[in-house]
């Protein structure tokens, strides 16, 4: 199958009119590219869920700092319009910026309330830039539903408060993290982590792992829970922990003690790469494994 490719709006909209005008149900899944099992298992459920599916690749300006790796940021679309061919992908929008984005732009997206903590606090505009980018493929592609990976937990909580509070037509579809086998989030950064970084970034996974043990057990204390996570990764000294903590799984707030479902994330450098990973914490609920490293 060969896959149809749009660099402009007006393109996907006239390859979108019929399925809409036919009632067939379409689905979304945003990504910035450089492709991965992750990314494709978004693309399996969205074809599964959906008529038709849509895949957007776009490294979004607005949502780097001026010192992070915007001009570094792997890219390799043809082997990913490969990847999405063999998935029966019907549309990819493949978008330059000054597609998306005027010289004089002036509109921002801004949500002020989940967006402040966690990866926010490092990373000042950075959300502002997400919602921006992912309403305007909303409103160009208008899917009934859209994919996201709960690696980005934040930014997926973001997304459904934004849809939510600005009466956006389409279902967020959160699903799970995809892990290698020895456990480490699969993420496009990864390509950074030589093989010290890389064997020192399985600290993180076996972090949220001690972590979950102790949650089974019966710890509800976040600071408990998170103490384990710092000593498992201050065992490794090229591994450095922007943040851990336990936080309400819908809004985000600071939890004192897990009475109902709650996240745990964390963010840390590992060498050149900002890599991110959670779990889900619910009491009676047993937690999803991965690998130990």
């Amino acid at each position: 199958m060969v896959v149809h490719l749009a660099k402009s709006a007006e393109k996907v909209k006239f390859f979108l009119n019929d399925a809409r005008r036919s009632g067939l149900a379409i689905g979304l899944v945003p990504t910035m590219g450089f492709l991965h099992e992750g990314h494709l298992s978004l693309v399996r459920t969205a074809r599964e869920d959906n008529d038709i599916c849509a895949v957007s690749i776009f490294v979004n300006p607005l949502q780097f700092g001026p010192s992070e790796d915007l001009e570094a940021y792997p890219r390799d679309l043809e082997r990913d319009l490969r990847l999405l061919s063999r998935e029966g992908v019907d549309l990819v929008f493949v978008p330059e910026v000054a597609e998306l984005y005027y010289p004089d732009r002036s509109v921002l997206v801004t949500e002020n309330l989940l967006s402040r903590c966690l990866c926010g606090s490092a990373r000042p505009g950075h959300f502002d830039g997400v919602c921006t980018v992912v309403l305007k493929l909303f409103n160009i592609v208008r899917p009934d539903r859209a994919y996201f990976g709960q690696k980005d937990y934040q930014q997926l909580q973001i997304i459904k408060r934004m849809v939510r509070d600005l009466n956006v037509p389409v279902e967020i579809i959160g699903c799970p993290i995809v892990r290698e086998r020895d456990g480490l989030a699969m993420s496009s950064r990864n390509i950074y982590l030589d093989q010290p970084a890389r064997e020192a970034a399985l600290s993180l996974s076996r972090a949220l792992g001690e972590a979950r043990s102790l949650f089974e057990e019966g710890e509800r204390r976040p600071d408990v829970l998170l103490s384990a996570v710092r000593r498992t990764v201050s065992s490794c000294p090229l591994v450095v922990l922007e943040y851990a903590e336990v936080r309400d799984a819908e809004d985000l707030s600071p939890v004192a003690t897990v009475k109902k479902q709650a996240v745990l994330a964390l963010a840390a450098r590992v060498g050149r790469a900002r890599l991110i990973d959670n779990i889900l914490l619910e009491p009676g609920v047993t937690c999803s494994r991965f690998p130990r490293s």
